[in-house]
């Protein structure tokens, strides 16, 4: 048997792995979900919908789950923020031959597009407010504590002073 020296510094970190301890890189179901800014309860509803792989467990018979499912929670997390269903994550999570390949592609093209369209609606939407918003500047500006909001008040304030009527 060979000897080991181990020098001692504030880095160093001396871990011994016996037969039924969990290792340091698996998290049980709590960890995972605070690791991830999930409930526990949805851990165990994506374990359900297969979209995490089956946990391991522990001798006592708790769930334990290695660092890539908090990437894969985080990540199932985010694609629902963005609109996807767990159904459309599940196909993008599923690993595959061509197919599946061209499905997740088709997807994926779909969402941009969507994406897209309510980044367009939101710019639209956007100068919207921003004219709404010089409308109430000019009256509150011109007419002060005796405006009409033209917001509110749906166009139907005065038009604005020292301007032609003229359009």
């Amino acid at each position: 048997m060979q000897d080991l020296t181990l020098e001692l510094t504030q880095e160093s970190i001396l871990v011994l792995l016996r037969k039924g301890v969990v290792d340091l890189t698996e998290f049980r179901i709590g960890e995972l979900a605070t690791r991830s800014g999930v409930s526990i309860d949805a851990v165990r509803y994506y374990e359900r919908l297969k979209l995490l792989p089956r946990a391991g467990r522990t001798a006592g018979g708790f769930r334990v789950f290695g660092p890539e499912s908090v990437e894969r929670v985080q990540f199932i997390k985010q694609a629902q923020e963005l609109g996807l269903t767990l159904d459309e994550i599940k196909g993008l999570l599923a690993t595959g031959g061509a197919e599946e390949c061209r499905s997740v592609r088709d997807l994926l093209s779909q969402k941009i597009g969507e994406l897209d369209g309510k980044m367009t609606a939101m710019k639209h939407f956007r100068r919207t407010l921003a004219r709404h918003l010089s409308a109430c500047e000019r009256e509150l500006e011109t007419h002060g504590d005796s405006a009409c909001c033209p917001v509110v008040a749906g166009g139907k304030s005065k038009p604005p002073q020292g301007k032609s009527g003229k359009k």
